[in-house]
């Protein structure tokens, strides 16, 4: 039997282009498939992909060129034609870590170690923040709403002012957070009156309704409370949400996830895992009371857990998971209906990445496809322990130890059969890999291609190739390797 859907307020999916933005044309592909699949919005987190100009120029991306005015705006259009809204995210306190890496920022971090957090106590760290919300809203003239972040703040009140602030009689850590945000928020009012301001909640989460309704930001922001986990609490969840109703704050917002939650380094996301998640928030919607004022829902897709972390699941083969997410949460639960609606709409045989399959060659249906089923290839190979483990095999432990290495005595014969097989397993890897960057640099710039590689192939690859060299030098010892039938 199928629960109640979603029960009102936008879909907003989230374009995470700190890691792997991809190239417009593959953007205005992704916005027609999103349009299809019953997006309302678009949530965008541009980091270092912006074209911040003036003194913060030295914002923009180096690894790859951030994207033109005109292609933010031709971006904003393209959402707009297919009734899509765009609502930019700038953060503004924590995970700041693409500004404040910069030399001429290290004096407005927090404390020197942590990259991402703003200290609260300069003017100019306030002043940096809107110049940045300025030239992003500024670039933005159709939106009406604007994320400031403001999650995992980390080691704030660690820093010397900090310490100073909070030796003073009922100055908190807590207090410390909600009178920037609070600033924050003010400031956006003035600038922009009409702006909805949304910001995530768990720096809020272990507020009293006192203190949240002492905090000056009830009636200045809409929280939005984000949980990417498949066990989502239920009950704990409702009880949050219906927390910050109480302290006035009712206007408020669901962030799930579609990919790049599992963990850091996952490269293959499981279909599976994120429906769940989107089941235990349809149970916590149908929970809510009446007071509430759900606003809708952000179905985050992480490109990176942060700036400075490495590649986690791509968009391309992470579109099956957001078509069962959004079904799932028009359905009620990931019904058959909702499973044969996903397989249909992507042309595919399962909504789970590892065995898609294909019922059509119509490419339009599924941006990506193809480097979806490579990527997806090229994983499996990347995992497998007769590859992955090549160094625990009988006959590399047997013959090839670091003992023999080290003495250069091996037995020729087996060394040579030992080299062939690394040998057959790097070729075979080189020429999956090159059909990936082929793909990859159609849909992503070449850097992230680089990275991709160097992130997922690059630490399977090397050591087979380390043994191939070492087995050629220790069996030249033994006898001249031209004579070794290879």
């Amino acid at each position: 039997m199928e629960g109640p859907p979603w029960p009102k307020g936008k879909k907003l999916v989230h374009l995470d282009l700190k890691g792997a933005p991809p190239r417009v044309e593959y953007l205005y592909r992704l916005i027609e498939l999103f349009s299809q699949l019953g997006v309302d919005g678009l949530l965008v987190e541009y980091e270092d992909m912006f074209p911040y100009d003036g003194e913060l120029k030295l914002l923009q991306a180096t690894a790859q060129p951030a994207y033109s005015r005109e292609e933010v705006l031709s971006m904003q259009e393209c959402a707009k034609s297919k009734g899509m809204e765009v609502v930019p995210l700038v953060q503004t306190f924590g995970h700041m870590e693409f500004v404040l890496k910069h030399r001429p920022m290290w004096s407005l971090r927090e404390t020197a170690p942590c990259v991402g957090t703003l200290n609260p106590h300069r003017e100019e760290g306030v002043r940096l923040v809107m110049e940045m919300l300025r030239q992003v809203v500024a670039l933005h003239p159709g939106s009406n709403a604007l994320h400031i972040g403001a999650d995992e703040v980390f080691m704030l009140g660690e820093g010397e002012e900090s310490k100073l602030w909070l030796a003073s009689p009922g100055c908190t850590v807590e207090q410390l957070f909600l009178n920037h945000v609070t600033k924050v928020a003010q400031a956006i009012k003035e600038a922009w009156p009409h702006m909805t301001i949304i910001m995530w909640d768990d720096m809020m989460r272990g507020m009293s309704q006192d203190t949240l309704k002492a905090s000056g930001l009830v009636g200045l922001v809409q929280p939005m409370l984000w949980d990417y986990t498949p066990n989502l609490d239920v009950d704990t969840t409702v009880s949050l949400l219906e927390k910050y109703c109480g302290a006035g704050m009712s206007d408020l917002w669901a962030a799930s996830s579609f990919k790049g939650s599992t963990c850091v380094y996952t490269c293959v996301p499981s279909t599976q895992r994120h429906v769940d998640n989107h089941v235990q928030w349809l149970k916590v919607a149908a929970a809510l009371s009446a007071a509430v004022n759900l606003q809708g829902i952000a179905i985050t897709g992480w490109q990176r857990y942060d700036h400075l972390s490495v590649l986690c699941e791509l968009m391309h083969v992470a579109l099956p998971s957001l078509a069962a997410c959004l079904q799932t949460l028009s359905h009620g639960r990931f019904s058959a209906e909702a499973q044969g609606k996903v397989a249909e709409r992507l042309g595919i045989s399962s909504v789970e990445v590892e065995a898609i399959g294909r019922t059509t060659a119509d490419e339009s249906l599924f941006p990506g496809r193809r480097l979806a089923e490579l990527t997806v290839e090229l994983n499996s190979m990347l995992n497998s322990e007769d590859i992955r483990f090549f160094e625990n095999n009988m006959f590399f432990r047997g013959w090839f130890s670091p003992y023999h290495q080290q003495r250069k005595m091996v037995s020729p014969l087996i060394a040579m059969q030992i080299h062939s097989q690394a040998s057959t397993y790097l070729t075979t890897l080189q020429e999956k890999v090159a059909a990936v960057r082929e793909e990859m640099v159609r849909l992503y710039p070449e850097s992230t291609a680089q990275e991709w590689i160097e992130e997922h192939v690059s630490p399977v690859t090397a050591p087979l190739q380390r043994i191939t060299e070492d087995i050629r030098t220790c069996a030249n010892e033994m006898v001249p390797w031209n004579m070794l039938p290879l």
